[in-house]
């Protein structure tokens, strides 16, 4: 399945549904001033979508945007099917790839349930496994986490794995039992593999006494509300429908639609926008960790560690609005990818390449914002708008970093510092210091250095409130009559709670 790099009332804001040939998308225009609402953003963002269709040769196309559990933006353009309809909100799409993290979190599920462990050898719920040879005497065998890592030690089969969609589990066991060749030794690298997300969905079927589509549906999906979600395509409307094509020779051809086999578990999901927006919406809802009941199929706690990357990690560059490179490391989770954007901060990302779609979705938890595009032709996978999209969110302070809450014990020793910095002594709060805080510095010099600091800045507002890091740290920032004073306060883990750590940063006024 191929897959584009990086990488629930619903609240419709629909674009006009026209055929692709009808549409002139508008240029891009670099004078124009930056959005700073949604209204603003929204032809931005279409114009954006407008623009890639086109050059994408996509028949159909369906995209949203969604933010505190609800679509703030979503729209269709183009057509079901080259002859036929527009498409609409309703209109069922096959999402390919990003069929796989429904798997990993099938699979978390189980795990949760005490019927499987991520380190269990694959072999233990597949046994036609246990015969294999692998590619060097001291390979280790494969676990259940390596395949959802993509460590597995298998080839990337992109597009062979597209066309394995239809073969049957008795096809599939014929296929294990001859065993296949490795690429390398497993745990030694990241290749993405579809094989070996097929393997998964029959661990799913054997470990939950399921048929691996029922047991997506039945425990996943209809949880969630996703009633028009599922695998089987031929017993979902088909007036409903986007139809796959291919363009070549300079005319869309239509694609064979392909029944669900073994491979579905790679790759065979099919949805419309509002479902796979609640979908979006329950993956947000993981965050931040909280006290609050537990009302998903599946834990808060698990669907983060979707997001927990293995150790293969790569390194890219995209280039900004202005030119300017930015850096993005990625890691694969479990079903995501996981990136660290220069911009777009924390990013779970996932695409699908499929004979007749291509999809994309981008998570931004810490922005509490989710954004998704399928489109009906071979490979044509969204990723460039989407993440064009987000970035027009992100600049316009549509999508801002949800803040941490201060703890009650954070507070209460940012006050102590706010004594201290009184007294320009921390001999005043002598009892809330960590054990290797006077051995770093003395109180002497600490009297030195608060003197020094509180001439240069002058009367400081001491009572701005610190921006939480973490539950025993975070940051400061006093508005002084000299200048600015940056700090931190770092505190340490012990009980009573104390401070291990003060910094301070005095940038004076400009004269």
């Amino acid at each position: 399945m191929r897959r584009n790099a990086l990488a629930l009332a619903l609240t419709l804001s629909l674009g006009t549904a026209i055929p692709l040939q009808a549409q002139t998308p508008p240029p891009a225009s670099a004078a124009a001033p930056a959005p700073s609402t949604l209204e603003e953003a929204i032809p931005v963002i279409d114009a954006a979508f407008d623009r890639w269709q086109a050059s994408a040769h996509a028949p159909g196309l369906v995209y949203g945007v969604v933010q505190d559990g609800r679509i703030i933006h979503l729209r269709t353009a183009g057509v079901r099917t080259v002859d036929g309809p527009a498409v609409e909100p309703d209109t069922l799409f096959r999402i390919a790839s990003m069929s796989k993290a429904f798997t990993a979190l099938a699979i978390l599920k189980l795990r949760d349930e005490g019927r499987l462990s991520l380190d269990d050898l694959a072999e233990t719920h597949v046994p036609e496994m246990r015969g294999w040879s692998y590619p060097t005497a001291d390979a280790p065998r494969i676990r259940v986490r390596d395949l959802l890592n993509h460590t597995g030690g298998f080839v990337t089969d992109d597009p062979w794995g597209d066309r394995q969609q239809v073969i049957t589990e008795a096809e599939f066991t014929r296929m294990l039992t001859d065993g296949v060749p490795f690429t390398r030794a497993p745990q030694t690298a990241f290749e993405y593999s579809n094989f070996g997300y097929a393997l998964l969905g029959r661990i799913v079927t054997n470990v939950s006494g399921r048929p691996y589509n029922d047991y997506i549906e039945a425990e996943i999906m209809r949880p969630l509300g996703m009633t028009s979600s599922g695998y089987d395509v031929f017993a979902s409307p088909q007036d409903r429908r986007a139809l796959g094509y291919r363009w070549e020779n300079d005319a869309w051809s239509p694609e064979p639609d392909m029944r669900h086999g073994v491979f579905g578990s790679m790759g065979g999901v099919q949805t419309n926008a509002p479902d796979y927006a609640k979908w979006i919406a329950f993956l947000l809802s993981a965050w931040p960790a909280r006290d609050d009941p537990e009302t998903g199929p599946v834990r808060r706690s698990t669907v983060r560690e979707m997001a927990t990357g293995w150790n293969f990690v790569s390194a890219s560059v995209r280039t900004l609005p202005d030119g300017s490179p930015c850096p993005v490391a990625v890691a694969y989770g479990m079903g995501l990818r996981v990136s660290a954007d220069c911009e777009l901060g924390a990013v779970m990302a996932h695409g699908g390449g499929y004979p007749g779609y291509g999809s994309y979705m981008i998570l931004m938890p810490d922005r509490r914002t989710g954004l998704f595009a399928f489109a009906n032709r071979t490979y044509a996978g969204p990723s460039a708008p989407l993440i064009e999209a987000a970035s027009t969110l992100v600049r316009a302070g549509l999508a801002p970093v949800r803040p941490l809450a201060t703890s009650d014990i954070l507070a209460e020793r940012y006050a102590d510092l706010g004594r201290i910095w009184a007294a320009g002594d921390v001999s005043v709060a002598q009892e809330r210091l960590a054990m290797n805080f006077l051995m770093d510095r003395s109180v002497g010099n600490w009297r030195t250095v608060l003197g020094l600091l509180k001439a240069d800045a002058g009367a400081c507002a001491t009572d701005a409130p610190i921006t939480a890091t973490g539950a025993l740290s975070g940051t400061f920032r006093w508005t002084c009559e000299k200048g600015v004073v940056d700090g931190r306060l770092l505190l340490a883990p012990t009980t009573p709670v104390t401070i291990q750590a003060l910094n301070f940063r005095l940038t004076p006024t400009a004269p």
